[in-house]
């Protein structure tokens, strides 16, 4: 640790405590990877204090852990328990972000760092992939009792003024020898490798070159002082390809050997083996002829080959996850999921289910019919089918054949044409939210490393759902909330006709407060508004009702006056929102208008021959900042013929376009088009400005023509 307590002896004791507790615990446990994390002082978030056993560049994403996250660690401490994560399908079920990074075999432990009713920070622990899929009872009192010590030496050093705290990086504790060699040893040892056939090395627990043979250093093709000290990745350019770093880490977090093949330029392959223990890893560097060679059958232990197609998934996996935090409404994930996954997967056909009413509801497939697809919707969750029991069980099910589906499920019936599946529970934050089905047209076997990004996958596809139905939930609320507030009637004034269109942003940017109204007085006048409420969300339409409220209430006095009550309650009310808005006094005895405006776009005037203006209003501030703010009007004639259009942003604002141009643009369009219709010019006026480009904000139209 690095901060100025950790000078202090007494800091320094305490620190020391904490790193032998760690080693001894290590050494007696058989664990791999001890970490300690600590509390920050000022925000909820544990910082690496110590790590023993693994890399610092491979812990830096889990340097910092908010408590809030869904992590082993943050878990275990918010909520004062031990988390034990006992295989890779566990992890992916449970954490599945984390089995995305880290989709390597290796058993984990989580556990809080108390002393009574204070939390000081969470003990991590890895175990080899070896380790039984349970913890023992005597290696879960043994991690507690760590927590427990841990918690008395920091609160010894707290109550001696010198609080332990994480520094910028952690302390890492390096790993004890097997066994410490007389020189002589040494140099026998350095003998002894380089007698040996082919070449070997040794990578410290960060990945570096401790020892490399002559031969070895002859088969990379750099001499041995330029590859001491380096990771072989970085020293090697050729060398610096995902399999390399990838099955690095697997050998390191699994502490299980492996292997990989590569090309040295420009056509000699080398593969090679990864033996590792708790102090590094050993390399053996073969020749090979080709990429997938069989081992040579001098190596005793021959380590396992990398999966195929493995790198290739996680590779799409990682554009899924990009694609769904992108995804919105459930369509969205849908379709999103659809052209990542089976392309990824090589499958044929998927089919994503949610839980409605007690009831398995299909709420989107491809590779399937729909009509085959109906007869399965709406399955009750109380059926006995593949898909309801992945979701009330929790467990993924994947099976390669026909037959052993039919094991599993004895009354299942084949019906899709497919040859294998997998069936993979959706749950987020232990809800289940619904179920995936991925399917094959071949026997498939799903291999264990397969099984766990695939189990990932319906993790971070559960929570993209999840957060669908809520968007979708909400969207619907707003624009119901929208249309019951927007006028569905305009009424009829002599002397002016009117025509009004209102369009919706397009899908995924949410919901507008644009809104518009035509209100009558008497026979020869009436009133017109439009308006824009800042924000695209229940509150911006609940916003929109209010103004034309208040707008209704004042209608008849001043343009001004109308403008600056409105204002004035939306000022009392401070949503926190801000609205613009241009009102509209229309005399039809006198031809006559009068206007104000408060920060809206300014109207355009279409006189009868056919002259269209921007009309010059004197814009007064947003409604809802000021009080005190003041709105001039402006005074307009209106003979018979001439054609007053009002319209929101969503109108003419586009990416990369002058606002000031855009208005211009839409004036030319009005002064061009044949007015003899209003209602097909307002859909001239609409359909012109927005030919090519993404609607992506409400737009709302109102026209009036005077007769």
């Amino acid at each position: 640790m690095t901060d100025a307590a950790s000078a202090d002896p007494a800091a320094g004791f305490g620190r020391e405590a904490m790193e032998s507790l760690a080693l001894d615990f290590a050494s007696e446990s058989g664990a791999s990877v001890v970490a300690v994390y600590l509390l920050a002082p000022d925000e909820p978030v544990l910082q690496l204090a110590l790590l023993s056993g693994l890399s610092w560049r491979i812990a830096v994403p889990w340097a910092r852990v908010a408590l809030d996250r869904p992590t082993p660690i943050a878990d275990a401490v918010r909520e004062r328990r031990l988390v034990w994560i006992g295989s890779e399908e566990e992890r992916a079920r449970s954490y599945p972000r984390l089995a995305l990074v880290l989709p390597h075999p290796f058993a984990l432990a989580a556990a809080p760092v108390t002393t009574g009713p204070v939390v000081w920070g969470g003990l991590v622990v890895h175990w080899p992939a070896s380790h039984q899929a349970a913890l023992s009872p005597r290696e879960r009192d043994a991690v507690h009792d760590v927590g427990n010590r841990l918690g008395v030496i920091l609160r010894q050093a707290a109550e001696s003024g010198h609080r332990v705290r994480a520094g910028t990086e952690p302390r890492l504790l390096p790993p004890r020898p097997v066994r410490t060699a007389t020189d002589a040893e040494a140099q026998a040892a350095v003998g002894f490798a380089e007698r040996l056939p082919d070449g070997c090395c040794a990578l410290d627990v960060d990945g570096r070159i401790t020892f490399i043979t002559t031969a070895a250093a002859g088969l990379l093709g750099v001499d041995v002082p330029e590859l001491l000290g380096a990771r072989p990745w970085e020293a090697l350019p050729w060398l610096d390809i995902p399999v390399a770093e990838d099955r690095y880490r697997s050998a390191a977090l699994s502490r299980e050997p492996t292997s990989f093949t590569a090309r040295r330029p420009p056509d000699h392959w080398l593969s090679f083996h990864l033996y590792p223990d708790a102090t590094g890893i050993s390399v053996r560097v073969v020749p090979a002829e080709a990429a997938h060679t069989a081992d040579p059958p001098r190596l005793v232990h021959p380590a396992p080959p990398v999966e195929p197609g493995r790198a290739t998934a996680l590779y799409a996996l990682t554009h899924v996850a990009v694609a769904l935090t992108e995804a919105v409404g459930v369509s969205d994930v849908v379709e999103r999921v659809a052209d990542q996954v089976l392309a990824a997967f090589d499958a044929r056909a998927l089919a994503l289910m949610t839980v409605q009413d007690g009831r398995l509801r299909i709420v989107g497939h491809r590779g399937y019919g729909t009509g085959f697809m109906e007869r399965f919707d709406a399955v009750p969750v109380t059926s006995d089918t593949p898909a309801v029991h992945v979701l009330t069980t929790g467990i993924p099910s994947f099976f390669a054949d026909f037959a052993e589906l039919k094991r599993a499920h004895p009354t299942a019936v084949l019906q899709d044409g497919m040859a294998s599946w997998a069936f993979l529970p959706l749950i987020t934050t232990g809800r289940p939210v619904g179920s995936m089905v991925l399917a094959y047209d071949r026997p498939h076997p799903f291999a264990p490393q397969e099984r766990s990004v695939l189990t990932a996958l319906a993790g971070l596809i559960a929570q993209a759902l999840s957060r669908a139905h809520l968007y979708d939930a909400e969207h619907h609320l707003a624009r119901n909330l929208q249309a019951g507030l927007l006028p569905h009637a305009l009424p009829h004034v002599p002397g002016l006709e009117v025509a009004a269109r209102y369009l919706p942003a397009g899908h995924g940017t949410g919901i507008g407060g644009d809104f518009y109204d035509f209100i009558r007085l008497d026979d020869t006048s009436a009133a017109a508004a439009i308006g824009d409420v800042q924000g695209h969300n229940v509150q911006a339409a609940t916003l929109m009702g209010q103004v034309r409220t208040a707008v209704h209430a004042t209608a008849g006095a001043p343009p001004g006056e109308v403008l600056g009550r409105t204002n004035r309650l939306l000022t009392d009310l401070d949503p926190g929102l801000f609205t613009s808005c241009t009102y509209v006094a229309l005399d039809t005895a006198r031809h006559h208008a009068c206007l104000a405006t408060a920060g809206h776009p300014p109207p355009l005037l279409r006189r009868p021959d056919g002259r269209t203006d921007v009309l010059p209003l004197t814009p007064g501030l947003l409604l809802g900042i000021d009080p005190a703010a003041d709105y001039p009007a402006t005074e307009v004639s209106l003979p018979p013929g001439t054609v007053l259009a009002l319209y929101t942003d969503g109108l003419v604002e586009a990416p990369g376009v002058d606002l000031e141009d855009a208005v211009h643009g839409l004036a030319d369009a009005l002064s061009r088009a044949d007015t003899a219709s209003l209602e097909a010019l307002a859909d001239h006026l609409v359909e012109h400005t927005r030919p090519s480009v993404p609607q992506s904000d409400d737009i709302a139209l109102l026209l009036i023509r005077a007769l």
